[in-house]
This record gives C-alpha cells, sequence and structure tokens, in this order.
C-alpha cells in the first residue's frame, strides 16, 4: 500500500532557498517546524557569505543552534540529513563523554580532529569516482598486457604488419572476453607491493597524538618500495589493479588541502548531550567538572586554530548544533560566555498519534516502506490497512506516556514486536500476501501494552 516515490533529483546547493531546505528536510523528518526553519536559515547564511568579500566574509560568525526536546523526536536526524543535503563533512559527538575520567582539556580537540579525517575520506572518495573510468582503463591494458604480453618492436615490412594486426585481433577478443567476465578465472602473476611498516603512536603529556611515522618515509632510499610476485586470478587482480591506478591518479596533497577547506568552511559538530554538562557545581564522585568541560569547549566553538596531522585548522566557521532534553538544567544553566556562542534556541515538539502515523508512512525511509521491502525479499507482499497504521501508532503514544518516553524510537519496538511471527516464519510461508489491519495489531500487542510491568521490558 506504501509504495517509495520516485526520488526528485535534489537541486544544486546554491539554489537552495531556506524554504527548500526545509520541503528537503520534511522528505525524511515529520514536524519540527521551527528546528527545520533555524537550520535551514544557518545553511544560507553560509551560502550568502561564500558570496561576500574574503574581507567580510571573515568577520561573519556562523549562528550556533541548540535544539532542546526529548529523546527520539528528530534533532540528530535534522543535523545529519543537513549536512548530507549541504554535502558538508559532519560528526556527532557526545558532549558528556568528557566529562569521563581520563579525560583532559585537550582532548576535546579530538573532535576537529575526527572530522577532518571524515571530511579527507569525503573528498578522497569524490576524488576516486573523478578518476574511476580512468583506473578502469589502465587496470584493463595491464590485464591485457599480462595476458598477452605486448608484440616487440619489428620492421615496417608487410609480415610485422600483418602480425601486428592478427596481435591487434586478439587482443581485441581477449577484450572483449575480459569485459565479458570469462576470463575471471584464468590466474595471472601480478607484482604487489609490500605492506608499510605500522605506524607509531606518540604518547605525549599532551594527550595522544597519532603522528603517523612510517619508516619507509624516515628512510626512502635505504628501504625503497619493496615489491613482491603473486598468482592471483584475474577477477581479484584486475580489482586489485584498478585500486593501485586510482591511488595513482589522486594525488593526496591536494585531498588533504581541499579536506581541511571544506572543514573550515562548511564543516557541522553535532553536540549531543549538551545538558548533561549544564550546571556549575562538579557533581558527586570522580567525573570532571562539567563547568571545566564547557570551558575546554568553549575555544573550540568561539574560534581557535587544532593542531592536527594534516596541519592546523582553525575553528571559526565551523557550525556547531547542539542538543539536549533539558529536563533537570536548562541552557540558562550553561556558563554565560558558552551562552553566548549559541544565539539561536529551537524547541522541538514532543510526537503525538497524528504524528506517528505519519513517521510510519510519510518519509522517503519510512519505517513501513522498510519492513515491506525487506520482506519482500523473501516473496512475502505485506500490505498495511490504514486502521492498522493508526492504531500501531496509538500504541506507540500510549507506552511512550506510560514508561519513558523515547519518541519516534519507539515506533522501531513496536514494529519489531508486531512483526516477530512473520519475520521469523517468512521464508516457510505458504501463504505469501499478508494483510495487517487493526485486529491483527491489537492480537500481537495488546497483551503487552496493558501490563506495564510487561511492555516496560519488552517495547
Amino acid at each position: 500500500m506504501y509504495v517509495s516515490e520516485t526520488v526528485d533529483e535534489t537541486p544544486h546547493l546554491d539554489e537552495l532557498t531556506p524554504r527548500e531546505i526545509v520541503r528537503e528536510l520534511d522528505k525524511y523528518v515529520i514536524g519540527q517546524a521551527g528546528a527545520k526553519r533555524a537550520v535551514a536559515i544557518a545553511l544560507r547564511n553560509r551560502i550568502r557569505r561564500q558570496k561576500l568579500s574574503p574581507e567580510m566574509a571573515e568577520e561573519i560568525m556562523p549562528k550556533n543552534i541548540i535544539m532542546i526536546g526529548p529523546t527520539g523526536v528528530g534533532k540528530t536526524e535534522i543535523a545529519r540529513r543537513l549536512a548530507k543535503l549541504a554535502n558538508s563533512p559532519f560528526l556527532k559527538v557526545e558532549a558528556s563523554k568528557f566529562t569521563e575520567v581520563g579525560y583532559v582539556g585537550r582532548d576535546v580537540e579530538s573532535m576537529i580532529r575526527d572530522l577532518v579525517e571524515i571530511s579527507i575520506e569525503m573528498v578522497r572518495n569524490e576524488k576516486l569516482e573523478e578518476v574511476a573510468d580512468k583506473a578502469d582503463t589502465n587496470a584493463e591494458e595491464r590485464i591485457l598486457d599480462l595476458l598477452l604480453p605486448p608484440m616487440p618492436v619489428a620492421s615496417a615490412d608487410d609480415s610485422s604488419r600483418a602480425a601486428s594486426d592478427q596481435w591487434n585481433r586478439t587482443r581485441e577478443k581477449l577484450r572483449a572476453q575480459l569485459r565479458d567476465g570469462k576470463l575471471d578465472d584464468r590466474t595471472v602473476e601480478i607484482e604487489v607491493k609490500e605492506r608499510n611498516f605500522p605506524a607509531f603512536e606518540i604518547i605525549s603529556n599532551q594527550g595522544i597524538e597519532e603522528m603517523d611515522i612510517n619508516i619507509k618515509d624516515i628512510l626512502p632510499g635505504f628501504l625503497g618500495q619493496r615489491t613482491k610476485k603473486r598468482k592471483m586470478k584475474v577477477a581479484e587482480a584486475i580489482d586489485y589493479l584498478i585500486q593501485e591506478e586510482e591511488s595513482k591518479l589522486v594525488d593526496m596533497d591536494q585531498v588533504t588541502r581541499l579536506a581541511v577547506e571544506r572543514v573550515e568552511n562548511s564543516g557541522i559538530i553535532f553536540l549531543d548531550e549538551i545538558d548533561k554538562i549544564a550546571g556549575r557545581e562538579s557533581g558527586h564522585g570522580p567525573d570532571v567538572s562539567r563547568e571545566g568541560v564547557q570551558r575546554d569547549i568553549l575555544p573550540i566553538v568561539e574560534g581557535t586554530t587544532v593542531n592536527t596531522r594534516y596541519g592546523m585548522v582553525r575553528t571559526d566557521h565551523i557550525l556547531f548544533i547542539a542538543a539536549g532534553a533539558f529536563h533537570v538544567s536548562k541552557p540558562a544553566d550553561l556558563i554565560p560566555e558558552l551562552q553566548g556562542r549559541f544565539p539561536i534556541r529551537v524547541e522541538l515538539d514532543s510526537l503525538t498519534v497524528e504524528d506517528f502515523v505519519r513517521i510510519l508512512t510519510e518519509p522517503q525511509n519510512a519505517l513501513i516502506k522498510q519492513y515491506v521491502a525487506l520482506l519482500e525479499t523473501e516473496g512475502v507482499k505485506l500490505t498495511f490497512l490504514d486502521d492498522a497504521v493508526q492504531e500501531i501508532a496509538r500504541f506507540a503514544a500510549t507506552v511512550n506516556e506510560s514508561t519513558e518516553n523515547i519518541g519516534a524510537r519507539r515506533l522501531h519496538t513496536i514494529m519489531e514486536k508486531l512483526l516477530d511471527e512473520i519475520s521469523f516464519e517468512g521464508p516457510d510461508l505458504k501463504k505469501k500476501s499478508i494483510r495487517i489491519d487493526a485486529a491483527y495489531v491489537q492480537k500481537m500487542l495488546a497483551e503487552i501494552v496493558k501490563d506495564q510491568d510487561l511492555s516496560r521490558y519488552i517495547l
């Protein structure tokens, strides 16, 4: 009944107005208009900033956001989808982890190092896509050279020309067979590079810094790049050669430069559980003072320069989105300096039965669409009637009210329990077409929901 619609091609980032950004986010997150509006403006301001003169652009700082709302209402998802939409390096980090024993202030900088690593991987994958065709062609030629060694250079007489034509025809036949997969099981011998010495980790009193010192880098002339001959099937050899050609064609210095630039200008860090570090008191036990953690995070959010293995990275223009339930504390409990760095506050609403119905059916990755697709792989055609969807949503809301409110995550536990029998019996079912109605939902869930102690443990 609920089938994924064809995905519209996302417009280019520069063309996205705040309204269109919200529309894109609506495809994945239901409701929460205020939060979507805030992040859409923040993203649009980034686009506007890039069109300014360098002097003016340098002065404009991102307007960081605090999202306030219970768990499972879409805080992380909004930030993650925004980063995907903007093709920005994105990192989610729990602020509370910095209160754990063994952390020192310097380790707060690790979030920037992790963000740079994510950015490097993103840019590298983009560059690999650009050179993929060239790498495939080069690898194919190298395999053909192994299967049919190149002809020796000969004189230009008729017999040499005939031999050359014959060689070219044979090579093209082999090329066709290679592309059809007919030569996959043939064995060839190729030279593979030996693995380098493992990287060392330097541990200093300033925290753990990965230096990645390779002995080969220190003594390149002494060791050189050693290779060894290895026999493998053509299918395996072509994969290896494609990787080798890709690494030759991708300039890692350029990748590093672009990745650092992307982090500095469009990186997004999602600071979850910010409410857990709110408060001035140090708390009980051996935990690090919460106020101390706030003071460690402050320079990163304010704008500082962090030393990474790829060079110095400035955090002035990274967008920080903080989130927390703020049940016990409130944003005003953060130290004033940190509050000032998060000028935008948005409150996310608790989810209603109507929201649950929409979450189950509307988004492109809707839960019902996922289960229908999963069971279709077993040949089971699953259909959810409207009254069943309404009943699932009602049960989810009821359990959230009577136990912990975990928002939309409750739908996952409800759906798993509901489809437990069908998922287990799926491959063996004789009747492959199943309709889920309200009566079936009642039968599977009513007893558990009625017994509060049972629902607390199962749902």
